[in-house]
């Protein structure tokens, strides 16, 4: 594989990863490339409220963005309400006008994030209406998120990734301890099984 030999995603071995084919896979390419969007799309996670709602106020404060949308419906352990409701409570906390706040919070996973989050950007300003989404998720779960919003989120729609970082599965980190290991390559596997059973769009990614 040399010569900048482009790949499908889907063509990798998912029992043999390499190093180098996970950091392709979950990692490459998906930065900020700070464009302005029409909504910020936070996904919802266990701890979203320490990684994930700061960047989201941060990116609108930042005027990147005129409206936020906190997806999730799971209720974690010690938390009070769903996901996408906490998310919601944390950022009017921090300033954040009510008005400009859209929730999900049904979603159990992430095609059911895009899906249902579909629904409530159609009912609130118009899929039509809608030219750019701003990701905001985990580094390592950006790209399941990207091909998800693109499997079932109209093609006219363009994508600026936000991601932030735990304190396991940072892309220049993740391979130094056990629990980032596990989870960087269990996430690979999960989109290679996706994609191969046509739940979601494949993607070429280029090997150095």
């Amino acid at each position: 594989m040399k010569g900048g030999i482009k790949l499908l995603i889907s063509q990798f071995d998912p029992e043999n990863f390499l190093q180098n084919h996970i950091d392709l896979i979950l990692f490459n390419n998906l930065v900020d490339d700070g464009s302005k969007g029409d909504v910020i799309f936070v996904f919802g996670s266990q701890k979203s409220l320490i990684y994930r709602v700061p960047e989201a106020i941060k990116l609108y404060k930042q005027k990147r963005a005129p409206r936020i949308l906190f997806s999730g419906g799971m209720q974690w352990d010690g938390q009070n309400d769903v996901e996408a409701k906490m998310m919601r409570e944390e950022a009017i906390k921090q300033d954040i006008p009510k008005e400009d706040i859209l929730i999900e919070p049904l979603s159990k996973y992430t095609k059911e994030n895009v899906l249902f989050s579909s629904e409530v950007l159609e009912s609130s300003i118009g899929l039509a209406n809608v030219q750019r989404i701003l990701i905001v998720t985990t580094a390592y779960h950006m790209r399941r998120c990207h091909l998800t919003m693109m499997t079932f989120l109209p093609d006219s729609i363009s994508y600026t990734f936000c991601p932030v970082n735990d304190e396991d599965t940072r892309r220049d980190t993740w391979f130094t301890n056990e629990i980032g290991t596990v989870r960087v390559r269990e996430e690979c596997k999960k989109i290679i099984t996706y994609i191969r059973n046509n739940q979601l769009m494949d993607f070429d990614v280029k090997l150095s």
